[in-house]
Formats: C-alpha cells, sequence, structure tokens
C-alpha cells in the first residue's frame, strides 16, 4: 500500500504556524532523547522499529484518530513500512521523506528586513539543527555569513534574486557544523573572511576579518563592520550590518550565551566572553536586532520562524546577561556546560582544512542538535 510522503519543508511550516502533528518516531529511544523533530503543538510516541516487526497492533490505542499521524526515522526506509502497516490499519498515516538525514539538512530562508539604501536581509533556518545563518544583498551583489555545507541553496538563491555572491563570512572556527563558506568563495571567486586569532591552524588562503573591517556589498553604504567578540573562540567576530543588525555569531544567543569550552579553552576564555557580552556588547546601540548563529529551543522562534530580538531586550531577559558577579558569571560557563556537540573535534579539523570528509561521513559528523550555548 503506498503512502503519502511528507517533506521537510511542509513540517517546517507546520512548525512555523504551531500547528497539531503527532509524530511516531520508530528510532532507538536514545536517539529520540538525544535529537527529535520539535514543535510547539507536536505530541510524540517513540517506539523503536524493532519493536513492530511483527505488526502495529500493540499500538494501535495510543495512536490518535482525529490528528495527523506523521511517522519518522533515521533515513525513511523504516517509517514507509510501518506507515504502511498502520494504514491497512485504517490510521490516516504520511512519512517523512529522507527521515532524519533530511530534516538535519533543510534550510528556510526567510527575509528579515529591508537595508537603508534598498538592500536586503535573509536568514536562512536550519531548523532540524538549529543553526541560523545569513545572507545580505544589495544592488546585485551579495554576502553569506555562517553557512552551513549545504551551499547550494544559497547559490539558488542568490541567483533566483539576481545577485553575485562577492564576500563569504565565518564569524568564528565553528565547532558544531561544518561550514560551506570556502566551497562558496571557491565555486563564485567572493572573498572568503575568517578571523585570524581562529585561522593560525587552517590550510588555506583567507581575508582576515578583523575588528574595525568595513566591506561594503552593493554600491550603496550598506557597510558591513566587524566587531571583535572573543570568549566562544579566542577569534569570535561579530558583524553590524547596516547600523541596524548584530550578526553574534556564537557568542549570544536569544535565550542563551555562548560556550566558551569547545577548542578546551573554558577557564581561559571565560573573561573574554564576559568582556564581550558585558563591555563590548554595552557600547553598541540596544536597537540592533541580534541575529544569532545558533536558535536552541523552539519557543526562540518568532510568528514567522525567524530568530531575532533587539539587543536591548536581551539585556532585560536573558539569564545570561545578568549576573553582576563575575564568579557566578565563571561558573555558569565553565561549570553549566551540555555535552560536547558530536564529533566536535573532526569538524573542527574539517573547517580547518585538514581533514575532508566525504559527503556521508559529514552528514554523520553532524547528525544530532546543536550544543553551543551555555545552558
Amino acid at each position: 500500500m503506498t503512502v503519502h510522503a511528507v517533506t521537510s519543508k511542509e513540517v517546517t511550516k507546520k512548525v512555523f504556524n504551531k500547528e497539531e502533528l503527532f509524530i511516531l518516531d520508530v528510532r532507538n529511544e536514545s536517539d529520540f532523547y538525544d535529537w527529535k523533530i520539535e514543535g510547539e503543538n507536536f505530541e510524540y510516541l517513540n517506539v523503536p522499529y524493532f519493536e513492530l516487526l511483527d505488526g502495529v497492533k500493540g499500538i494501535m490505542e495510543r495512536i490518535p484518530s482525529d490528528k495527523e499521524v506523521l511517522v519518522v526515522c533515521a533515513k525513511e526506509g523504516s517509517s514507509i513500512m510501518v506507515a504502511e502497516m498502520l494504514s491497512e490499519a485504517g490510521v490516516k498515516v504520511s512519512y517523512l521523506e529522507g527521515g532524519m538525514k533530511v530534516w538535519s539538512e533543510h534550510l528556510e530562508p526567510i527575509k528579515i528586513g529591508d537595508l537603508k539604501d534598498g538592500g536586503e536581509i535573509y536568514q536562512f533556518v536550519r531548523i532540524g539543527k538549529g543553526c541560523l545563518s545569513y545572507l545580505v544583498v544589495s544592488n546585485g551583489e551579495a554576502a553569506i555569513i555562517d553557512s552551513s555545507r549545504m551551499i547550494d541553496i544559497y547559490l539558488d538563491f542568490s541567483e533566483s534574486i539576481g545577485a553575485k555572491i562577492t564576500h563569504v563570512f565565518d564569524t568564528h572556527l565553528h565547532a558544531d557544523h561544518i561550514s560551506g563558506g570556502r566551497r562558496i568563495a571557491e565555486k563564485t571567486n567572493a572573498t572568503y573572511w575568517l578571523p585570524p586569532k581562529d585561522a593560525t591552524e587552517v590550510t588555506f588562503d583567507y581575508q582576515p576579518l578583523e575588528d574595525g573591517n568595513e566591506v561594503t556589498i552593493g554600491k550603496t553604504a550598506i557597510n558591513i563592520h566587524a566587531v571583535y567578540s572573543p570568549g566562544h573562540t579566542i577569534g569570535s567576530t561579530s558583524i553590524v550590518v547596516d547600523e541596524k543588525f548584530l550578526l553574534s555569531g556564537d557568542i549570544l544567543f536569544i535565550d542563551s550565551i555562548g560556550r566558551p569550552d569547545l577548542a578546551g579553552m573554558a577557564e581561559d576564555w571565560v573573561g573574554d566572553l564576559r568582556e564581550s557580552l558585558y563591555t563590548r556588547y554595552r557600547k553598541l546601540s540596544e536597537e540592533l536586532i541580534v541575529l544569532p548563529a545558533h536558535f536552541m529551543i523552539i519557543d526562540e522562534l518568532n510568528a514567522d520562524g525567524s530568530v531575532s530580538e533587539k539587543l536591548g531586550k536581551l539585556y532585560e531577559k536573558n539569564h545570561g546577561l545578568n549576573f553582576e558577579d563575575e564568579n557566578e558569571f565563571r561558573k555558569l560557563v565553565t561549570e553549566n556546560l551540555p555535552p560536547q556537540p558530536n564529533s566536535y573535534q573532526e569538524i573542527r579539523q574539517t573547517n580547518m582544512g585538514k581533514f575532508s570528509p566525504d559527503e556521508e561521513k559529514q552528514r554523520e559528523m553532524e547528525i544530532g542538535p546543536n550544543r553551543c550555548a551555555v545552558r
């Protein structure tokens, strides 16, 4: 019996629209609890596939008859078989096309706003991994910031809006996902920028992204300029666009702050992190709209699915920005850390150009949630 496939894009829209959905996740229990599809009005049932080999009769009373049912597995195959069994039992059911592997890679572009002289800024929401990347466009030229490894979406999107990519930035050496920045730059002959303090071991050429750098996109004065803000890494550099948007990389998130330990330097970098957040950022306009490189929980999404907040608001409500006692702050960011991201050392080596895994290995390295924040 043929059952209907639902795409990651369709599920993303359900997340954004806060729709109801019942998910039967047939992966192993540990995989499910580590990382799942999250939605404000989603309900879940986790039953490993091997428990359903003899049929679905034992779970029928736990499957709702009044909600859309979606079966999810790692790569699709198991979910198709379970969905077919449920369909034969009379359940209206579909399965996630490509499974969690494809969910991890889906990027949803959202327009964030207009810039002063006719430009625009877009956020690419990697809903299954919590990664955020950006495209700034003006007068037919574009810049990409903190790209994911799925570079075709940026290339195709730029082409669709008639923009040539001329600059590519990474705000820091990423440890939770593989950057597509260098590959985009190679394909488009764009300039690739990376903070030099994060680039001491890289094997490729780059333009040093340093405090005070100004790069103009297009013919109009949409200046992108750099603000050195170490702490997550020693080179972390934020980017201010058009004196309106603050691309904070992994230093500051909507509901948390960046962790300083992914290069094994938590004790050394915690002072830098505090200075960046409590001194450097304090000198910036509170009207700047913060656009981070990650989100941690679904509650951080705005009504349209984007992730952003004014800097002044974050100083009011973000717990990590409100520690008057430096020792308490130090304790928070050195002791209150989630597990390290999956394969983070291999990902750092890949982003340095020292390791060149094939496509399937890259997928495997990135599977799971991002863990760049202090809890």
